[in-house]
């Protein structure tokens, strides 16, 4: 018990203003309120001209914001990123061969859609572990690749495209959920790029994001897969690109509270600088969290590569000895347990590793979460990490005689 009052003193003084670190839903921009949403058209049809230009405008300023190429479409789809992914593989794939980039859970759900439910017959799946990219030798041009820019699950990101052809065949799908607006994507070497509301923006959740090159509408008109698609699913019509998606005129309704949300999420991108704030953000969390690792004693990225660390979903593991010796559920109960103490102090809300993921725990980094807030948590790490060891070395004591 005396540890534990030490412990108890020994508190920091400082809390995160906003303890919402959740990699998704995730934090609110810097000053949001309900007011923000004061002008959502509700009880509006999203039909209707007014609302209709509403949804048009996340279009529009999303392209702005993210330097979105002028000849590239943009329209939002259902289903968050997981939708505007599917309805893209589903409808694409299959006309070339295909290599599936995986090194965590969603990456790895693409491939078992590739492999498993598309059942397609030329497929390669390049497949590396948590904290590391899989090779990153060039595709073929003639095949199509699916790859994240960025692990969420894992906290390993891609430095650039260079393993995509410049003068390639096949298509660059990429999902960005957790890159688009706080990492730079190289729109020359992509054609398809997805992500959702929910992430770097703070955004509400179920919307997705679709973007797709020239060349990915050509794919779309000139090849037919045979394969019957759910409405939600359908890009085409008659040979040719349902050029409405693209202008604001959704598949099925759309909420226009989270429209009005998504018009302020990038409003404030734009009143702070646009990309480059938004990255410098982004930037700087990853920066102190990797300042306090340096020193910390028990904590690493999971990410092996420092290039390749994330600076949204930021992935730490436990280094100590002793957390290596014990068994895989042990480790996994002492991680839950070190998420658990942060949360039931104030400090951290849902920063617990993914479940398909090593133990540990993963930080939000985005775009609206403030530096000030990383680093006042940081200090919080140190003292519930404090606070495991005393109760696991109560447990492994066991009960007083």
């Amino acid at each position: 018990m005396a540890a534990t009052a030490d412990l108890e003193r020994a508190r920091p003084a400082v809390r995160p203003g906003n303890p919402c670190f959740s990699s998704g839903p995730c934090a609110k921009r810097p000053g949001w309120s309900l007011a923000a949403l004061e002008g959502a058209l509700l009880g509006r049809s999203h039909r209707a001209s007014v609302p209709h230009a509403r949804i048009a405008e996340v279009i529009e300023r999303s392209k702005a914001v993210l330097g979105m190429p002028a000849d590239w479409r943009l329209g939002v789809v259902p289903g968050s990123d997981t939708g505007a992914v599917e309805m893209v593989l589903w409808s694409v794939l299959g006309a070339r061969g295909a290599d599936v980039l995986v090194w965590e859970s969603f990456s790895k759900e693409w491939a078992s859609d590739v492999v498993s439910q598309l059942k397609l017959a030329d497929a390669r799946i390049r497949e590396a572990d948590y904290g590391r990219l899989p090779s990153l030798e060039p595709v073929a041009p003639d095949r199509d690749a699916v790859f994240v820019w960025n692990g969420t699950t894992s906290g390993v990101r891609l430095v650039n495209a260079e393993f995509i052809a410049d003068d390639r065949e096949g298509l660059a799908i990429c999902d960005a959920t957790s890159a688009a607006f706080a990492m730079r994507l190289p729109w020359d070497k992509l054609d398809v790029v997805t992500w959702s509301w929910q992430k770097v923006l703070g955004g509400e959740a179920g919307h997705g994001m679709l973007a797709l090159s020239p060349r990915a509408v050509a794919r779309l008109e000139a090849w037919d897969s045979g394969r019957p698609l759910p409405k939600v699913f359908r890009l085409t019509k008659g040979g040719k690109l349902i050029e409405g998606i693209f202008r604001g005129e959704t598949i099925n309704t759309p909420s226009m509270l989270c429209v009005e949300d998504a018009i302020d999420g990038l409003r404030w991108a734009e009143s702070i600088g646009g990309l480059d704030a938004l990255v410098a953000r982004s930037e700087a969390n990853l920066a102190a969290v990797a300042d306090w690792v340096s020193t910390s004693g028990w904590a690493g990225f999971l990410a092996e590569d420092p290039a390749t660390r994330s600076c949204t979903s930021i992935c730490l593991r436990i280094t100590v000895p002793w957390f290596a010796t014990m068994d895989a559920a042990g480790q996994a109960r002492a991680a839950r347990r070190l998420a658990a103490i942060l949360e039931e102090e104030g400090v951290a809300l849902d920063v617990a590793s993914y479940r398909d993921a090593p133990p540990g725990l993963r930080i939000w980094g985005g775009a609206t979460v403030e530096t000030a807030d990383i680093k006042a948590l940081l200090p919080w790490l140190d003292w519930a990490f404090a606070e495991l060891a005393v109760e696991l070395a109560h447990e492994e004591a066991g009960p007083a005689v």
